[in-house]
């Protein structure tokens, strides 16, 4: 990793605020794809690969929750996947996602807050790479629970290393033991950019609204 791309991963990572991580991004955004790739994504692939397993095609409006330069979605839209909505807290990383053509719609929002979507919007959703600190917090995920219809499954991407924020893994249990959804998939624990922070291990997961 070069001493830029040290530098733009610790731009994330220190952001105090969701004004500095939606700048940090910004910087980023048209550089994105081609660093994390060169540093061995894995998150995006084997997200989608789950997604596939347990989502059918053409069962309604997928979410894409913190959608970055559509990389994720990109890997839905190539597996056959439709309507599929992205949302994002920068500019700059949506103007990479908006020519891809990918979505049919993208909309500025931030995980985290209230989302401007009515209950049970969605069919499914996905959100890999995004809730974990420098990000978006924990408690991220009520959002994307509420507006994902019941039965509709949500695939979850987070850091589970010894370094990781307790507060992410404990709101998975917190949300199963409130009866809001249960889990059905976990992967194994896996380095998520071996090439580039082979320190930071992730799993993937899937969790059905009930």
């Amino acid at each position: 990793m070069s001493k830029k791309q040290h530098k733009i991963i610790q731009d994330v990572y220190n952001a105090t605020s969701d004004e500095q991580s939606a700048q940090a991004y910004d910087q980023w955004a048209h550089q994105y794809e081609q660093d994390v790739l060169s540093w061995g994504a894995r998150f995006p692939f084997v997200a989608a690969t789950v997604f596939a397993r347990f989502v059918g095609l053409e069962q309604g409006k997928i979410l894409d929750a913190g959608c970055g330069t559509g990389l994720q979605g990109e890997l839905l839209h190539l597996c056959g996947y439709s309507d599929i909505v992205g949302i994002d807290m920068s500019e700059g990383m949506l103007s990479v996602a908006r020519p891809k053509g990918i979505y049919s719609s993208l909309y500025p929002m931030t995980l985290g807050q209230e989302l401007d979507f009515a209950d049970d919007t969605f069919a499914n959703a996905i959100t890999t790479g995004t809730i974990t600190p420098g990000h978006a917090p924990p408690h991220s995920f009520m959002e994307i629970i509420r507006v994902t219809r019941s039965q509709g499954k949500i695939i979850v991407n987070i850091r589970t290393d010894d370094d990781v924020d307790p507060a992410y893994p404990a709101a998975l249990r917190e949300y199963e033991n409130s009866g809001l959804w249960k889990k059905i998939y976990q992967s194994e624990e896996y380095p998520a950019m071996p090439t580039g922070e082979p320190d930071i291990l992730t799993t993937a997961y899937v969790y059905e609204v009930l």
